[in-house]
């Protein structure tokens, strides 16, 4: 009682609106329906739109009206409209619970979207969780979408799922497990490669829908690897065996014959199994001939049963039984007043024709009844039949009927078609050469450019060679026909290029070959052509080629040439062409004439055009010429192939060196920084030019040194650039100046071996050992703004000062105050630097600790006796610097004032001798220079002056004005 409830509320609502559509919907459709344009289908599908998409930005929208306007939205998009506004309220309905709205979300989503659309992920899980449903309802309705959105990628996420509705209760679903699979396999075919023996498996299923639908994908397969499933022959011929029995259910039967669909699909697979195989065509002669027999014709899907029993019949091991009924049912195709009807019996007599080539001589009369047939298509497929049905006994009424056929038609493509298919036969199957040629002019006037050149040049190559038989009688024959036809022809207008371009070919080399028409008459009519055809360039081209020939060969004859007036107007026109092509042979024609005939028979024999020309690929004739040029030096020929495998190989050099950089470490030395000032010194000049004056402390030349190049940076190539301080005066020690000259006055002498200073005397170990050390220092790269930095702070007053006598110093208050500033701040900064540059010795360096463990052996009083006469201890060491301007150094003013104050207190001590001080300072003077290094000691200066504080000496009880100096 309920549903008959149901029923008629549904009705009742039918009956308003169209089962649960809305007036508005219907009102839509019909105004669809009754527009007279497109611009008004278009102005109510915009108002429709708009509409929806105000009504979709409401909220809390119905479902049922949700649905509603989907489906209204489903009708937009069919008519070509964008509604992708609302593709996702068709994903959202596919998330409903309720059965209706789940299928029309799922309907308009496999309508809206592709499988590459980006709102496919937000399906995929829907899916999953629907294919899980027990509602095979909802299975069958997921599985449809499958088919539709399920990608290549996405393949994996359901395809486990899928196959497990295989073994499903339900037969639908399992049908559609299957056709998804099938959809998965054309999607994404190495995704199921390994699922194939399901596809077997279902062929035996108990329910004939899952067995057709099986059908399909092995169709697929077999298509791609036939032996693979040869073995399925028999299983094939008993299903079909019981479809054409009715053993399936009625359900099956379209117009009265069982399970049509399922017999074609067979048929079609039989076909491919049994092709070239008689053992599995023989299983198949039984059924086949039993389709035959009780397949009703009276309907269209049985026509097209037995069509597919034909076409089966054609691709197996011959039978004769078989080719007699299908024959019989061809015949009966034929003889239908139904043009699909006689369409399908000339297929299929096409088909049978290759087996069975008397077949079609039964039919030779219904077949010429369908060339007369008002239908075109008809025809089309006509003449394929008779293309295939030529041979040299109808070859002249078929070829006839496809030349008039090609006339009456306007459609290029398939004029150029039957063309080509008319040269064929009348190459294959020509009865007479005057046939032969007449046929290829007729094909040449009608076709006219459309023709292939390829068909041109195989003309011309059939005319040059002739049938391929002994007989140079019927090849003479032909050519002389060439001549006279195209003789005739030459005369009328408008012909089209291609043919042009195979009479020139012709007349120029076969015009006077038999001797009927002169040269000069040949000549006349080619320059009539060149004249008439004076835009072709082509055609002009194989004119002027075409009386050369004729021209050679009338002079290779030994007969006598004269150009006509109109050939030679023709030459002179050429030679001026702006186509350097028939400049050419206008230049060629011109020189040809003059050569005589010998030279001719050579460069132009007569009949020679098809002659193979050896073609020497090796270039021998050069080989004189290549020797001589590597006799004088050239580089040999190297191959192409060579020359690629070289390329090949740097390549692969050079794309696997940076790999190899890039992934190992490198343990070669840096490079060393190039200078950025060149030295122009010589290495023994360097090397005596950065030394100071020897002094007595062995690790001053270092102090010195860093004093003079104060941003210290270490750098490998201690020899390259060092501060040349030549002239400059020294600020510590015993005054004296770092000249040559100064070095070559001191009692020892000094000698220079391999860019190491060496002193003759007592210090020679430590000397060594001092510049071997020094050596290995780094240098150090000074700016040029260094240098003139240094220069301005250790040689600057040198020029303005003067030494003053012995014993008085007469120096100017700034002098003094400069000399104190300077001296100071290099005392201090040199402490410091020793402080915080000195290396840190090496243990094992044996040379170092030579030096540093060698204390100086002169007692200190002897120092500061040694510093009471400036001018004897100067003149000592400074012997051959005369006429320099000597500086005093505060060091030694306040030295000298220290020891006069130390000799007027101590007056009463017998051992200080004046004398005996300075000859020790003399001695000591002598010995230090081998034996101490340069700049004075700073401990030992504070010890000095710690001695002469206690002393009680007053430095200034002597020279008052000198703490004043002092003090700034």
């Amino acid at each position: 009682m309920e549903q008959l409830k149901t029923i008629g509320r549904e009705l009742a609502m039918g009956s308003q609106g169209g089962f649960g559509q809305s007036k508005e919907f219907l009102d839509l459709v019909k105004s669809i329906g009754e527009a007279r344009s497109k611009a008004e289908e278009e102005r109510i599908v915009l108002h429709e739109i708009e509409t929806l998409k105000r009504r979709l930005a409401e909220p809390d929208i119905p479902k049922r009206k949700m649905k509603e306007y989907l489906i209204r939205l489903v009708y937009v998009e069919m008519l070509g409209h964008d509604a992708s506004f609302a593709y996702i309220h068709a994903v959202k309905m596919t998330h409903d619970d309720n059965l209706v709205l789940k299928r029309t979300g799922y309907l308009a989503v496999s309508l809206f979207l592709n499988d590459d659309h980006d709102l496919i992920i937000l399906i995929v899980n829907t899916i999953q969780k629907d294919l899980k449903s027990d509602n095979y309802l909802v299975v069958c309705t997921a599985l449809n979408a499958v088919c539709k959105l399920i990608n290549d990628e996405t393949v994996p996420a359901v395809l486990p799922q899928v196959v497990e509705l295989l073994a499903h209760q339900k037969e639908a679903v399992r049908k559609k497990a299957i056709m998804a699979l099938h959809r998965f396999y054309q999607k994404s075919p190495s995704s199921v490669l390994h699922l194939v023996s399901n596809f077997r498996k279902r062929l035996c299923d108990n329910d004939p829908g899952v067995m057709g639908a099986t059908l399909c994908p092995l169709f697929d397969l077999i298509t791609i690897d036939v032996n693979t499933y040869k073995d399925l022959v028999v299983s094939f011929v008993s299903i079909l065996r019981q479809v054409a029995e009715r053993r399936l259910p009625k359900t099956y039967d379209y117009h009265q014959l069982p399970a049509p669909f399922i017999q074609i699909r067979l048929l079609k697979i039989l076909a491919m199994l049994g092709s070239g195989d008689k053992q599995a065509s023989e299983k198949m002669y039984t059924v086949v001939s039993d389709i035959f027999k009780k397949c009703d014709s009276t309907s269209n899907i049985g026509n097209a049963v037995l069509y597919e029993c034909i076409c089966c019949v054609s691709a197996i091991h011959p039978n004769p039984k078989l080719l007699d009924q299908a024959a019989q049912v061809i015949s009966r195709f034929l003889k239908s007043d139904s043009h699909n009807l006689k369409y399908m019996g000339i297929d299929a007599l096409g088909r049978l024709i290759k087996i069975s080539p008397e077949i079609a001589e039964q039919h030779q009369l219904a077949v010429i009844d369908c060339l007369e047939d008002p239908d075109d298509t008809l025809k089309r497929k006509t003449f394929e039949l008779l293309y295939k049905m030529t041979k040299s006994s109808n070859v002249e009424v078929i070829v006839d009927r496809m030349i008039s056929y090609m006339i009456s038609i306007n459609d290029n493509h398939y004029k150029t078609y039957i063309a080509s298919r008319c040269v064929e036969l009348a190459e294959q199957f020509a009865p007479s050469n005057q046939w032969f040629i007449q046929t290829m002019n007729k094909v040449f006037e009608h076709a006219g450019d459309l023709v292939n050149v390829k068909v041109a040049h195989n003309l011309m190559k059939l005319i040059a060679e002739g049938f391929g038989e002994d007989d140079d009688t019927a090849d003479s024959q032909l050519r002389s026909s060439a001549v006279e036809s195209y003789l005739r022809i030459i005369g009328e207008p408008k012909l089209p290029s291609v043919f042009l371009q195979v009479i020139c070919w012709v007349l120029g080399e076969y015009g006077t070959a038999d001797g009927k028409y002169s040269a000069s008459y040949i000549t006349g009519k080619l320059c009539d052509v060149a004249e008439a055809y004076s835009n072709d360039e082509t055609v002009k081209a194989y004119a002027v080629t075409a009386i050369k020939k004729i021209y050679a060969f009338e002079i290779s004859a030994g007969r006598k040439v004269e150009m006509l007036p109109e050939c030679q107007s023709l030459v002179e026109e050429l030679s001026a062409s702006h186509s350097t092509d028939l400049q050419q042979r206008a230049y060629e024609l011109q020189a040809v004439i003059g050569i005589d005939a010998h030279a001719i028979e050579s460069i132009m024999p007569s009949d020679a055009s098809c002659e193979d020309v050896e073609i020497d690929k090796n270039l021998s004739f050069l080989d004189g010429y290549v020797q001589q040029a590597i006799e004088k030096g050239a580089q040999p020929y190297i191959s192409e192939n060579e020359r690629t495998g070289m390329l090949n190989i740097n390549n692969f050099r050079n794309q696997d060196q940076p790999e190899a950089l890039s992934h190992s470490l490198r343990f070669e030395a840096y490079e060393l920084p190039k200078p950025l000032v060149p030295s122009r010194v010589p290495p023994a000049a360097v090397a005596s030019s950065t030394e100071l004056v020897p002094v007595p402390e062995p690790y001053y030349a270092r102090e010195t040194h860093q004093t003079a190049s104060l941003p210290s940076v270490s750098d490998a190539g201690s020899s390259e650039l060092k501060l040349r301080l030549d002239g400059v005066q020294k600020k510590w020690g015993r005054p004296t100046y770092s000249s040559s000259a100064s070095l070559t006055s001191t009692s020892s002498s000094h000698k220079t071996t391999n860019g190491v200073t060496q002193v003759d005397g007592v210090g020679t170990s430590n000397s060594k050992g001092r510049d071997t050390y020094d050596s290995r220092k780094p240098s150090v790269e000074i700016s040029p703004e260094k240098q003139k930095l240094a220069s301005s702070l250790f040689g600057g007053s040198s020029r303005t000062e003067k030494r003053a006598s012995s014993g008085n110093h007469k120096v100017s208050k700034a002098a003094e105050k400069s000399h104190v500033g300077k001296a100071a701040g290099a005392h201090s900064d040199t402490v410091v630097e020793k402080i915080n540059r000195e290396p840190t010795p090496d243990l094992l360096d044996f040379s170092d600790l030579a030096v540093t463990s060698t204390a100086p052996s002169v007692d200190p009083f002897q120092q500061l006796e040694g510093l009471l006469d400036q001018t004897e201890a100067t003149s000592t060491m400074n012997n051959g610097a005369a006429g320099a301007s000597r500086t005093p150094e505060i060091m030694g003013l306040y030295a000298d004032s220290a020891v006069s104050g130390l000799s007027s207190s101590v007056a009463n001590r017998d051992e200080f001798n004046l004398s005996s001080e300075l000859s020790n300072a003399a001695r000591t003077s002598q010995v230090g220079v081998s034996q101490l290094n340069k700049g004075p000691n700073p401990k030992d200066s504070l010890e000095k002056d710690a001695l002469v504080r206690q002393m009680g000496v007053n430095p200034t009880s002597q020279n008052p004005n000198l703490f004043k100096d002092l003090l700034g």
